[in-house]
């Protein structure tokens, strides 16, 4: 029998700080004050700096030495090699789970394009970036490797933090949804091929103003 024990303070400001990071509440690259983190959650400035530590590791947070903690930020290099590394990983993963559960992954990926559809009717942004997010990680889940797996959760969270800021511009949102369609009716039919062509592009497309405003703000 499984006992559930409650979340420890560290845990509850790390799971606050990373919503915060993620959704975009925070913005890439400002300065995190432990005085005031500690102060808006009423807890003492411990659980704070052991977060803060948690999410460097994570890549969420970058600590510099007598200068304090900054949330990450990528400049427009950085964040083409961090899509360099989602393709590499996520083709292999379309690959693989193509071959091996075709019929789970049609269903799964289909269950959550009608998520991914209702959102936008309902003009739910954040609900529909999260479901983004799920999507990509169903390809994962579907060729059940777990080493593979484990790489993608490296860049992950930190992909989902890009996500919610680049992702919430209309022309690439518009351009997004199509993809994952297209993507979903390749699968279908098991079309590895052009299932991969449309994972590239859309993964690896840098044109476009949301592509520049993200990448300005990131290296601001």
């Amino acid at each position: 029998m499984k006992i559930n024990r409650p979340k420890s303070l560290t845990e509850l400001v790390t799971e606050n700080l990373r919503d915060r990071i993620i959704s975009g509440a925070l913005e890439l690259g400002s300065q995190l004050s432990e005085a005031r983190i500690a102060k808006e959650l009423n807890v003492s400035r411990t659980p704070v700096r052991e977060a803060i530590n948690r999410l460097e590791i994570e890549g969420l947070l970058d600590v510099e030495p007598q200068r304090g903690s900054f949330i990450f930020s990528l400049d427009g290099s950085e964040l083409a090699k961090l899509c360099d590394a989602r393709v590499a990983l996520e083709t292999k993963a379309l690959t693989v789970a193509i071959r091996e559960r075709p019929d789970r992954l049609h269903r799964e990926l289909t269950k959550c394009t009608k998520r991914m559809t209702s959102a936008r009717a309902a003009d739910d942004v954040n609900k529909y970036l999260a479901e983004d997010t799920i999507f990509h990680q169903l390809l994962f889940d579907c060729a059940d490797n777990k080493f593979l797996n484990d790489a993608y959760q490296t860049i992950a969270i930190k992909m989902a933090a890009i996500r919610n800021r680049l992702g919430r511009h209309p022309e690439h949102m518009a351009k997004s949804y199509a993809e994952h369609l297209q993507l979903v009716d390749a699968v279908k039919v098991s079309d590895t091929k052009t299932a991969l062509e449309i994972l590239r592009l859309h993964i690896d497309r840098k044109e476009g103003s949301y592509w520049s405003e993200v990448t300005q703000e990131s290296s601001a």
